[in-house]
């Protein structure tokens, strides 16, 4: 459960960062917001709070 939490937040970040012309506009903010998302679940995987894998 968390590999594929991991990876669908690192997806989901790559797709938020203004270097297509739909979301130009947006600037960073979509890209720090899952960012940080990323963040608190690579620290919950570390501290064994989400199990990595099956």
């Amino acid at each position: 459960m968390g590999l594929i939490l991991l990876i669908l937040l690192v997806l989901l970040l790559v797709g938020g960062l203004p270097t297509w012309n739909h979301s130009r506009n947006w600037g960073y903010r979509p890209a720090g917001g899952l960012g940080l998302l990323l963040l608190i679940l690579l620290l919950l995987l570390i501290f064994n709070v989400i199990p990595f894998g099956y």
